[in-house]
C-alpha cells in the first residue's frame, strides 16, 4: 500500500441530499469510496411525468483529494425512469446507468475546475444526481427498443398485434380519379 493513500467503503448506504467533503478530513493523495443513497425526484417530458425508482437511489461517491486543496469526485448509479412510453403510451421503466465526474478546485479561474455542485465544502448530491440522470436520459423514453408505437389510423396498440393493417383508403378529394377509364 501506498503512504499518504486510503480508501474505504461504508457498508450501510445513508441517505443524502448534500455531503461535506471537510468532515471526510482527506490529505493530498487521499481517496474515499463511500455508498449513499440519494434521491433523484421527477421528470418532466412534455405534459407526462417520470419518476426516478428506487425513490432512494444507491450511489457510489469516490472522494479523492487534490493537489491545492481541489477534489476529484466520480458519482455512479443505476435507476429505472417510470411513465408512459412515448410510442404506445403502456407502462414503461427502462434503466439508464450513470458515471459522472466533477472536478472542484477553488479559486481557479478555469471553468472546467469549478464544479457547480460544490459550495465551500458542502456538495450537492441531489442536484448533482439529477442532472447527471438527466443527461443520460434519451429523447424518447420506450418501454423498449424496439416498440412499434400505435396505428395512426385507428389508435391500435402496434405491439400487440404486429400484423395490424387498414385497406388503403382514397382521400375523398382525389375519388373521382378513380372512375376515369383509359381506352
Amino acid at each position: 500500500m501506498r503512504t499518504g493513500a486510503s480508501s474505504t467503503l461504508e457498508a450501510v448506504p445513508a441517505r443524502a441530499d448534500s455531503f461535506d467533503l471537510a468532515a471526510q478530513s482527506l490529505r493530498s493523495g487521499e481517496a474515499r469510496r463511500i455508498d449513499l443513497e440519494v434521491p433523484l425526484g421527477a421528470f418532466t417530458f412534455g405534459t407526462d411525468l417520470y419518476v426516478a425508482h428506487p425513490a432512494l437511489v444507491p450511489v457510489r461517491l469516490d472522494l479523492s483529494r487534490m493537489v491545492g486543496n481541489g477534489w476529484a469526485l466520480r458519482l455512479r448509479f443505476s435507476a429505472s425512469l417510470r411513465g408512459p412510453c412515448m410510442r404506445c403510451l403502456e407502462s414503461a421503466a427502462p434503466v439508464f446507468t450513470v458515471d459522472a465526474r466533477e472536478i472542484d478546485q477553488p479559486g481557479s479561474d478555469d471553468e472546467e475546475l469549478s464544479s457547480p455542485y460544490v459550495v465551500g465544502t458542502e456538495i450537492d448530491l441531489h442536484a448533482w444526481a439529477h442532472d447527471a440522470f438527466a443527461l443520460a436520459l434519451p429523447t424518447q423514453v420506450l418501454c423498449r427498443e424496439d416498440c412499434a408505437g400505435l396505428c395512426p389510423r385507428c389508435g391500435a396498440n402496434l405491439n400487440a398485434e404486429p400484423g395490424h393493417a387498414h385497406e388503403a383508403e382514397i382521400d375523398p378529394r382525389w375519388a373521382k380519379l378513380g372512375e376515369l377509364k383509359f381506352d
